[in-house]
């Protein structure tokens, strides 16, 4: 079996017990949340005004299964999410989390993904010419703005652009879609209109991944720079941007491209507070509601899985990437 293949293959099982892994200790979290989804829906149908019994909650746990073992339980919905793609139902509304959260999860991971890649798009090139030019005055204000990025949290980035938007412009500047689109059937309209809503979150997503990648360029290509190989082709005549993307920046760069699950990661745990900040309507303002407020466990696990397994997915992906850029990682597979 070739090298890559056998590659490719540990990594899809690595990333597969990922998964599973993760799935169980979800599981298990909700499973150790005080009352179960029978007894909650329970209480919730007595808060308006039905009267209940034991015999109530008993017969609703046999509905929903919960009288069979843990394990049985755990198999069942993992093999309904990986294989069905079904993600069980709320506790609450008594409804799929598939019908819940469709729309509102497609939006947040493309907002996640639309920061990933801003944060890439500006943090490589202005990381790589932060290190071509050590010392000089841009150099200091790419610093200078790379630290105020690590230290300025998110939400707070989203306050302050809030404040001085409904300031200057007298709009808050929070929501993803317009009023006359918020309810409105998916069209080329509304697609617009999102997008001419997005860039702010999406901006403010990218505020710390962007940082954090412009100051790992920027030391990855230094070091690279001072290396010998470096020097031996300035001296066969190399310079400027041809040096720099056919040296330095080919070795440089391979744990920066490792490290884009990693800022996946760190965005999404960014993405409900900040959606609570700008009244964002997505999964992300979705699992705080379902973990403040209404504690609705199915709810949030099936959010927290699938933001996992996108995360997951990405990393794989980063792996395989990075395999075909330097063959050299192919002779380690974990």
């Amino acid at each position: 079996m070739p090298a890559f293949a056998r590659f490719v293959a540990a990594r899809f099982s690595a990333a597969m017990a990922t998964m599973i892994l993760v799935s169980l200790i979800v599981f298990t979290l909700m499973e150790l949340v005080p009352g179960n989804c029978a007894e909650r829906y329970i209480a919730y149908k007595a808060s308006q005004g039905f009267t209940i019994t034991d015999a109530d909650i008993r017969a609703e746990e046999v509905r929903m299964g919960l009288d069979r073992p843990f394990v049985i339980r755990w198999v069942d919905w993992v093999t309904g999410v990986f294989f069905r793609f079904d993600l069980g139902e709320s506790c609450l509304w008594r409804v799929s989390v598939n019908q819940l959260i469709g729309d509102k999860l497609l939006l947040s991971f493309g907002l996640a993904g639309g920061a990933l890649v801003l944060t890439y798009a500006l943090a490589v090139p202005i990381g790589m010419a932060s290190a071509s030019m050590r010392g000089g005055w841009l150099d200091g204000v790419i610093r200078i703005l790379s630290y105020l990025g690590l230290a300025l949290p998110n939400f707070l980035l989203a306050l302050i652009i809030m404040l001085f938007s409904t300031i200057w412009l007298g709009d808050t500047m929070t929501g993803l879609f317009s009023e006359e689109f918020r309810e409105a059937p998916w069209t080329w309209a509304r697609f617009a209109d999102l997008m001419s809503n997005a860039w702010m979150p999406i901006f403010i997503l990218a505020w710390s991944a962007m940082a954090i990648q412009i100051q790992t360029v920027r030391a990855m290509m230094s070091d690279e720079q001072d290396k010998l190989y470096v020097t031996a082709a300035r001296a066969r005549g190399l310079s400027g941007g041809t040096l720099l993307l056919r040296y330095p920046a080919r070795h440089a760069l391979g744990p920066v491209v490792n490290s884009v699950g990693f800022d996946l990661n760190r965005i999404f745990n960014d993405l409900p507070i900040v959606a609570a900040v700008l009244i964002l309507t997505e999964a992300g303002a979705l699992l705080l509601e379902a973990l403040a407020l209404s504690n609705d466990q199915q709810l949030a696990g099936a959010i927290i899985l699938s933001m996992t397994a996108l995360i997951v997915l990405l990393n794989f992906l980063t792996d395989i990437l990075l395999a075909v850029l330097d063959p050299r990682i192919r002779k380690g597979f974990f």
